[in-house]
């Protein structure tokens, strides 16, 4: 971290943490837009019938109304996630609900999806496109459904229909635990009708002359092995592109040094995150048999995380923790840790893919 970027992370310590979080979505809208750095071609990346330029994503929760995509992509990152969005928009959980833990390089949020909604997302990535800023960005939309929605399922079967012209890829995010209820999407029977439903709007879009979309699901990193049996075999059953492992965890780890913070309610995310989302990551990957690639968030805000990941079974690394406590150049600062780390072995980010993924799995029994 930079001493400028290391004083306005002090500055932005001083605000409470979503006063700070709208203060850097509106600086970025307004700041001039950097031109993504130069892709090592080592590190380009390709998954999902798309091409990475790197394996270092920002994951959804960040840019929630897809505002700022562009310029994330300048700070390095290969991929930008936006949302979540639902189809309405929605205030999300009373306030506060993020809470810093500072000490453990951690947060715990109970947001609630607050987003503006279907009716303003959509018009800013067609208006990016439109602008020819970075149209080869991969941008892709994390949907969700709304918390009073009397069908959930039809909400994100309209998040593909709305999203169908201007998403990279869609994200089905049915692992946050701050919408009651969401996580019982995750039980193998409901999960096979949510996917068979969500698959089938993105197949009529691509069938009506539209772009064929890849579908991920993001799941929890507090499933048990049984449960991920489940969840493996409706993704496999139903063929999706991908999955992401893994959303923010209920659990509150003995480890944790902030106490007090610890006992608010709402997803913890960050590094105490690691071990047990990189355990579900190896799980997951055994699991999958190749059948479609995963995406490893937890965790990462370094090299070596994001190395652990990648030989746990990750194609692909997403973090946005990291990132409040790393600053924006940690996506750029990872990348040019895996070149080197590939320029000393002589090895393929490919070949790393999964190395692990044994072991890991071991560790958790």
């Amino acid at each position: 971290m930079t001493l400028p970027e290391d004083l306005v992370r002090r500055a932005m310590f001083a605000l409470d943490p979503e006063t700070a979080h709208g203060l850097t979505i509106r600086a970025l809208g307004v700041l001039p837009r950097r031109a993504p750095p130069p892709g090592d071609p080592r590190l380009a990346v390709s998954a999902f019938g798309l091409r990475f330029p790197n394996p270092v994503g920002l994951a959804a929760g960040f840019d929630k109304n897809a505002g700022v995509p562009d310029a994330m992509l300048g700070y390095g990152f290969g991929f930008v996630e936006v949302g979540t969005v639902t189809p309405r928009p929605q205030p999300g959980n009373p306030k506060p609900r993020i809470f810093r833990l500072t000490e453990d390089r951690a947060v715990i949020n109970r947001l609630g999806f607050n987003n503006e909604g279907h009716a303003a997302a959509p018009a800013r990535l067609l208006a990016r496109l439109r602008g020819g800023a970075a149209p080869g960005g991969v941008v892709g939309v994390n949907i969700g459904a709304n918390k009073d929605a009397a069908d959930r399922t039809a909400d994100y079967v309209a998040g593909v229909r709305a999203f169908a012209d201007v998403a990279s890829y869609f994200t089905v995010n049915i692992s946050s635990p701050n919408t009651p209820g969401l996580r019982d999407l995750q039980h193998e029977a409901a999960l096979d009708d949510l996917l068979a439903r969500v698959l089938e709007a993105r197949d009529a879009v691509a069938a009506s002359g539209g772009a064929r979309r890849p579908v991920l699901l993001k799941i929890a990193p507090d499933l048990s092995l049984a449960e991920l049996d489940g969840v493996v075999a409706a993704c496999r059953r139903r063929g999706v592109d991908g999955m992401i492992v893994s959303n923010t965890t209920v659990a509150r780890p003995d480890s944790l040094k902030n106490r007090t913070a610890a006992k608010e309610s709402g997803g913890l995310s960050g590094a105490p995150l690691l071990e047990p989302s990189t355990r579900m990551l190896a799980n997951a990957w055994l699991r999958v048999e190749g059948a479609f690639p995963l995406v490893g968030v937890g965790g990462v805000d370094d090299t070596a995380s994001a190395l652990r990941k990648i030989r746990a079974g990750a194609t692909l690394v997403q973090l946005y923790t990291g990132m409040i406590y790393r600053g924006p150049g940690v996506a750029a600062a990872i990348c040019q840790g895996l070149a080197q780390h590939l320029q000393r072995t002589g090895e393929t980010l490919a070949a790393q893919v999964g190395a692990d993924a044994e072991a890991e799995a071991k560790a958790a029994a």
